[in-house]
């Protein structure tokens, strides 16, 4: 009887040991086959102003067209994702390939709206707090409803509203809209990450003739 139990449990030890091997085996089989998985392609906005920098739009001096970015840039939940989203029918989205952004857009945004209308305004831009000793200037709130690629993948489509407001409370402020597109010289991600920073930079336009005609 010990006999007959010794070589049932080796058989079935032998059985476990020959379904390892093949599991083993096609997992394997399944790693070589599927090859290695595709590089990410990191996508950046350039600091770097990508048109021309023209005079400062103020007239009257950098004190006096200074302004404070109050509060984050406000943007859509589905912007705050790595990945470049691109549209798939008609209320979907999907990553395009491997593409990530290497900075969140909600740092990215605002950061370069603020450089891009110190140079539209030729003054300073503040963020929130002041600096100690810095008299409270024009307060400026944006909030992007759109910075989204088109289904055409050939253009970006960008909505804004802002608000400019004075801190001394002695008139009302003002609210301003815009909604344009920007083309984009491909379908590719890199041309559509430019379109992105070319959309900004426009926008820093509009911004500062509104800081410059509301004042």
């Amino acid at each position: 009887m010990t006999h007959h139990r010794g070589t049932a449990r080796d058989g079935t030890q032998r059985l476990c040991a020959a379904w390892r091997v093949a599991l083993l085996a096609g997992l394997v089989g399944m790693a070589a086959c599927a090859g290695p998985l595709p590089a990410v392609q990191w996508l950046h906005l350039p600091a770097q102003a990508p048109g021309p920098v023209l005079p400062p739009a103020a007239a009257s001096g950098s004190a006096a067209m200074a302004v404070q970015l109050v509060g984050a840039v406000g943007l859509p939940g589905h912007l705050d994702r790595s990945a470049l989203l691109v549209p798939q029918g008609a209320a979907s989205l999907q990553p395009l390939g491997t593409t990530r952004w290497a900075e969140p857009l909600r740092d990215a945004v605002p950061r370069l709206l603020r450089a891009d209308l110190a140079l539209r305004l030729g003054a300073p831009v503040w963020a929130s707090p002041l600096p100690p000793g810095v008299p409270p200037p024009l307060q400026l709130r944006i909030e992007l409803q759109a910075l989204d690629v088109a289904p055409s993948l050939r253009s970006v489509r960008l909505q804004a509203r802002w608000t400019l407001a004075d801190p001394q409370a002695a008139r009302e402020p003002g609210i301003f809209e815009a909604q344009f597109d920007t083309p984009a010289a491909g379908s590719d991600a890199d041309a559509l990450a430019q379109a992105h920073r070319q959309a900004l930079w426009t926008l820093s336009a509009q911004v500062a003739a509104s800081v410059v005609g509301w004042r």
